[in-house]
């Protein structure tokens, strides 16, 4: 990025100009490839495009008469919306207050490094996380279970960001800001599972992104407040103890979030997300 000075623009700025390239093509793609309904999938085999019809008509089936349909105004009035909301508010301004500031963390850690080994040390923790976040989704799907396997990535996160904060070695800092972020990935499928186990299909859109534009305000609230921890302090993993604290009351709420089966799995259901509601 240092050497590349094309058309009098910085490399930094061609950074985002390459990273957004892909997207605006697969933006293009998804308009004439991707359909509304999977029988107008033309890139799906017939067997394929009937086995998923008849999974959504089964899923549908299994959750008639333990959802409700709201409005949109009574859904985002909703005390249940409301309060999924905040419980991810609160890990939005953990998460990504972390995510923004790791470059400056990890270059607290060592004054030999620059902005390449930087860089590529950053890449350890979302590998780790991608990782994770795939393989506890799965797990979630298999177990047909929602609320544990949301608050116990969250807690797990929790301890290994105050270890991060506490721990002097570069080597368990990053070590336990990768287990932090797992845990952070880990916790999203199963967290966006349960607004449709108690809503209709319809209201469950409305409730997602109700959730979803209350919790970004935390994206906005998290770096911030690292930013006026460091100014305070002068420590960049300072503020880790703060988005522990806030990790610990975000684990908390999921845990009082109050969970009932409707019905006993059966081996379909194993496979797909739990039939449960929010009482």
């Amino acid at each position: 990025m240092h050497t590349i000075g094309w058309a009098d623009m910085s490399g930094w700025r061609w950074m985002f100009i390459l990273e957004g390239i892909p997207a605006v093509i697969l933006g293009v793609v998804c308009y004439f490839v991707l359909t509304e309904r999977p029988k107008d999938a033309k890139w799906l085999t017939a067997k394929e495009r009937d086995w998923i019809t008849a999974e959504l008509e089964s899923e549908q089936a299994a959750k008639k008469g333990t959802t409700i349909h709201l409005s949109i105004w009574k859904t985002l009035a909703n005390p249940k919306v409301l309060y999924l909301g905040a419980i991810y508010f609160v890990y939005q301004v953990g998460s990504l207050g972390v995510g923004y500031w790791l470059p400056q963390i990890i270059k607290s850690l060592s004054k030999t490094l620059d902005t390449t080994q930087i860089g590529l040390i950053g890449m350890i923790p979302y590998i780790v996380a991608t990782v994770a976040m795939i393989w506890w989704s799965r797990r979630s799907d298999r177990k047909n279970e929602r609320k544990m396997h949301s608050y116990i990535p969250m807690g797990i996160a929790a301890v290994a960001m105050f270890l991060a904060a506490i721990l002097e070695s570069p080597f368990l800092v990053i070590a336990s800001i990768s287990i932090a972020l797992a845990g952070l990935y880990a916790f999203k499928s199963p967290f966006w599972a349960v607004p449709s186990q108690f809503l209709s299909v319809a209201t469950a859109g409305t409730a997602i992104a109700a959730i979803n534009s209350i919790g970004n305000l935390g994206g906005f609230v998290g770096p911030f407040a690292q930013g006026m921890i460091v100014d305070a302090t002068g420590s960049q993993t300072a503020g880790l103890y703060f988005f522990a604290s806030l990790l610990v009351v975000s684990t908390a709420m999921m845990v009082a979030v109050r969970l009932r089966k409707t019905e006993t799995p059966t081996e379909t259901q194993v496979e797909n997300p739990a039939v449960k509601a929010v009482r």
